[in-house]
């Protein structure tokens, strides 16, 4: 199980384990949305401090209706005591956690600020 709190924003939040390039790893805290269908997105400065390799770039719509075009880059994460290579977005706000990393597993948050956030992988 995966245990995160809800922030005094009403953001679950969870601390993940980001695995770069030539054993760089780095703890980061992660607001879950689930209205962004991939796995993780981190600012520019994170994904240089973990070497991360690129990928490709990528679009998307935003909630605004603007279109986006951002890097995507290859890295890995310790996801339910696991290491899982994960695809990460460049954006330059808060690391978000989306669906794509969820997949297989049940999200419970309790609403309210210091609400329990927990991640469980469905049987």
């Amino acid at each position: 199980m995966i245990r995160g709190i809800v922030t005094s924003q009403l953001e679950p939040v969870i601390r993940l384990t980001v695995l770069g390039q030539r054993g760089k790893r780095l703890k980061i805290d992660a607001v879950i949305d689930t209205g962004f269908n991939g796995d993780l997105s981190l600012p520019p400065e994170l994904i240089h401090s973990l070497g991360l390799s690129w990928r490709r770039r990528g679009r998307a719509t935003l909630a605004d209706g603007t279109e986006s075009l951002f890097d995507i880059y290859n890295a890995a994460a310790i996801w339910d005591r696991r290491r899982k290579p994960i695809k990460v977005d460049e954006a330059d706000a808060t690391p978000l956690i989306g669906m794509a990393l969820l997949d297989g597993y049940e999200l419970r948050v309790e609403a309210w600020p210091g609400g329990r956030v927990a991640i469980t992988k469905r049987r």
